[in-house]
């Protein structure tokens, strides 16, 4: 108000309900009151709709209805309360609403007293002020005393919350380790020697190990964090200890070298290399541990790979030194398997190779060799065999059935011998240098020579030692009617497989130049055979027909074929001989009514004889105009033929 506290003032609101009854423990029970719908319906029942008529005979029947409504309201004040009843039946709302007007305009007028000045002011009480008066140095004193006291307070509180934090974190630790040390036992091989935690890296779980090593590796919790600080992302509390020898990465590097010009190196594969960035979401310990077992698998493939290499006996002996191993599957083809271990070191980091091109890496070979010595290893680690029945002895299939099929040495020694990991590598090697080779064949035959034209069609579908691919020879513009040559070449380990369309089979050599002669021989022939489908369709008759000519020059590569046609009339006749090596010679007979050149005779009377035809004359084959040899030898047969 006008500078003193402020006075509260209480207003309570009348009490608008009836009390019931009170309990021993002063509850007061109130009747509840009527609801708008349960109110209207009792004033309605007061109400006589039959007064005021104006009917002399209702009359009678109004007072008893009267009488009767009295002794209902007589009865009712009786059982409950005294009720006076009014003569306006809305008396009751009209008063609530009087007694609610009169509340609030007693309100307004508290208010309007409180907060105008005009009509009452409202001082505090005056107080003495020596009384109870304290000097300054001893509030002083006082104020010190409480801030000390509420200090040594606040300092025993942050040091038990510091105790409680510090315990915390070390069972949130001890919770952890105890948590990666269940998800390190679901994946790895775990048991307690002593007081330490040894797992197995080997294969020895699933199988018998290649690689004499133990494989061990100790399981330790990671204590080289400072609890003060704030503890990294990336803070794991398990590590593990894995032998020396087995740390860094490994992997396989099989590399294919010739020192010929016609191929030159094929390629270098690495097999077994991981990647070096870690996958976001994964333990340290896990990377290590894959790592460290990858080392443990190409070591024990590379000692698989060394004992075979100097047990298996073969015509050039391979070469094991150190780490590599060296053989020659072909005459002047390297094949080398080395095993790269790196430990991390920055030296031998500095020492590693750099990463091959695209266009030098074997990605068939590859993925190849993964399913090879990923099923060994299957198959070495499955190697248990499961129980069989008592009357047959333990073994292969095939070996129990040798008995009652009556096999003989040969089958016998057949089932027993198996490849090795090593042959069957050499084995790829070679199929891999053969269908490159083969490539490289056809497509400097089709770069070098236009006429006829070769295409190849490689098959997707192979095995891992065959490769198919179709060899198409056509002539440019003439496709339709030149189907004669085609070749299927199946590409084997050490030789290549070629079937005719007509079925012959024909085996070829790793040489390349068999090869090279096979299909020079062969596009020589499909130009005669061009000239024979040419004939047909332009109605000329074909005389002779040879695939082998025995007459003229011989070729060094393969034999010459030669073809005669006539024209429809017989007058003109075209004989073509085409070689590998000797090329096209082409040779035109003409009648002798024709040849102006040619010397009469005087034993020759009759002009019958003037229509046979006379000498050949060889035809200017480069002097000719036309894209190609099908395209030349049509615009001769149309320049031949007599017009109709």
């Amino acid at each position: 108000m006008s500078g003193g506290p402020a006075v509260q003032i209480s207003i309570e609101s009348a009490c608008e309900k009836q009390v019931q009854e009170v309990a021993l423990d002063g509850t007061e029970t109130y009747v509840q009151p009527l609801s708008m719908s349960q109110n209207l319906a009792k004033l309605a029942q007061r109400i006589d709709f039959g007064q005021g008529s104006g009917s002399e005979d209702e009359g009678g029947e109004g007072e008893a209805r009267g009488q009767e409504w009295g002794k209902q309201e007589q009865e009712e004040d009786e059982a409950t309360v005294k009720f006076q009843p009014s003569l306006w039946p809305w008396d009751s709302v009209r008063n609530n609403l009087r007694s609610a007007l009169t509340e609030m305009c007693v309100l307004y007028d508290v208010l309007s007293v409180v907060k105008e000045k005009k009509y009452m002011t409202l001082d505090p009480v005056s107080q003495d002020s020596t009384v109870g008066k304290t000097p300054p140095v001893l509030q002083l004193l006082g104020k010190k005393k409480s801030l000390a006291t509420a200090a040594q307070l606040l300092l025993k509180g942050a040091e038990k919350l510091n105790k409680s934090v510090a315990e915390n974190q070390e069972n949130r630790r001890q919770r952890d380790f105890n948590s990666e040390l269940l998800r390190l036992r679901s994946q790895w091989k775990l048991r307690k020697v002593s007081d330490k935690i040894l797992g197995d890296l080997s294969y020895r779980s699933a199988g018998r190990s290649l690689f004499p090593h133990q494989g061990t590796f100790e399981v330790i919790k990671n204590t080289d964090i400072d609890l003060d600080k704030k503890i990294p992302e990336d803070y794991c509390p398990l590590d593990v200890q894995i032998p020396s020898d087995l740390e860094g990465s490994a992997y396989i590097k099989v590399s294919i070298q010739k020192q010929a010009p016609d191929i030159g190196d094929l390629g270098t594969i690495n097999l077994f290399r991981r990647q070096l960035k870690p996958k976001s979401g994964t333990q340290p310990w896990h990377l290590k541990l894959e790592a460290a077992q990858n080392v443990l698998l190409c070591k024990e493939i590379f000692a698989q790979l060394s004992r075979e290499a100097v047990q298996i006996k073969s015509q050039i002996p391979h070469i094991v030194v150190k780490n590599q191993i060296i053989s020659q599957p072909f005459p002047g083809l390297q094949l080398s398997i080395s095993l790269c271990h790196s430990t991390g070191d920055k030296k031998n980091q500095k020492s590693t190779p750099d990463k091959n091109k695209p266009d030098d890496h074997l990605y068939v070979l590859e993925h190849n060799l993964h399913q090879l010595m990923r099923e060994f290893h299957k198959q070495t680690l499955s190697s248990v065999v499961m129980p069989h029945p008592a009357s047959a002895p333990f073994g292969n299939k095939r070996m129990r059935l040798a008995g009652p099929m009556a096999y003989d040495k040969a089958e016998i020694t057949s089932l027993q011998q198996s490849e090795g990991l090593l042959e069957k590598i050499i084995k790829q090697a070679k199929h891999i240098f053969l269908r490159s080779r083969t490539a490289r064949t056809i497509d400097s035959l089709a770069s070098r020579i236009e006429d006829p034209q070769i295409q190849a069609h490689w098959s997707n579908i192979n095995d891992v030692y065959e490769s198919s691919v179709k060899v198409l020879i056509t002539s440019q513009g003439y496709e339709q009617i030149c189907k004669s040559i085609q070749l299927q070449l199946t590409i084997g380990v050490e030789q290549i497989r070629v079937v005719h369309r007509d079925g012959r089979v024909i085996t070829l050599s790793h040489q390349e130049q068999e090869l090279q002669d096979f299909l020079l021989s062969q596009m020589s022939q499909h130009q005669v055979h061009a000239v024979q489908q040419l004939a047909k369709v332009m109605g000329w008759h074909v005389l002779s027909f040879s695939n082998h000519v025995g007459l003229g020059s011989v070729e060094s590569i393969g034999n010459a074929s030669a073809i005669t046609v006539a024209s429809s009339n017989g007058e003109y006749s075209v004989s073509v001989r085409n070689g590998p090596e000797s090329g096209c010679k082409v040779m035109v007979q003409f009648p002798r009514n024709q040849c102006k050149d040619l010397l009469k005779s005087d034993v020759i009377q009759d002009n019958k004889w003037n229509y046979l035809r006379g000498p050949h004359k060889e035809v200017h084959w480069s002097k000719m105009e036309g894209r190609n040899f099908v395209y030349k030898m049509e615009l001769l047969m149309a320049a031949l033929t007599p017009c109709p």
